[in-house]
């Protein structure tokens, strides 16, 4: 059965974006680009929520832009070819290998679910807040920049419920970016 992730960079206060909507201080450095890389390659479909579509609607061409690197041409050819699962009532289009949800979250995830061994993964904070509620994610993958925000979007969802969490991963950048993989304890 397939695995469902959530990862995503946050501040050292749990933020994925801060209280005036930046997110400029978790770009990855070369290194975690690197990382970030890999991670993609692993993955067998990503469900993304609206915001995180329009933020990731840029490597769809990126390989047109001016002075493009080897490693994001890398990166582009990989989220290109990734399918992708749209979550949103405000598009009525999406680009590339990419799809509108036509169910709920928990009906899409079953259906992927049953397609095979593999990953889904899951980007953007208010739709992995719905999973997490649903007891749907099965993986933390967080990189924690060593900036306090305070404010703005949580990367957890505050919900009053408690998850066990156990450590199979960490990884420290030289940027100071901690890397840190959870399983979920069912």
């Amino acid at each position: 059965m397939r695995t469902v992730i959530y990862s995503m960079g946050m501040s050292l206060d749990g933020y994925i974006v801060g209280p005036d909507g930046s997110f400029g201080w978790s770009a990855p450095d070369e290194d975690e680009f690197r990382y970030a890389t890999d991670e993609v390659r692993g993955v067998d479909v990503h469900l993304l929520g609206r915001k995180l579509y329009e933020t990731m609607v840029y490597w769809e061409t990126a390989e047109h832009e001016p002075e493009v690197d080897a490693a994001t041409l890398e990166f582009a050819a990989l989220w290109k070819a990734l399918p992708k699962v749209v979550f949103s009532s405000e598009l009525s289009a999406v680009e590339g290998n990419t799809r509108l949800a036509t169910g709920s979250l928990a009906e899409e995830i079953e259906h992927l679910r049953g397609g095979g061994e593999g990953t889904i993964a899951i980007g953007g904070a208010t739709l992995a807040a719905e999973a997490a509620a649903l007891d749907l994610i099965d993986e933390y993958r967080v990189r924690v920049a060593p900036v306090l925000v305070g404010g703005g979007i949580p990367f957890f969802a505050r919900a009053d419920r408690r998850v066990n969490l156990e450590l199979i991963e960490t990884h420290t950048f030289s940027s100071n970016v901690l890397y840190l993989r959870y399983r979920v304890v069912r």
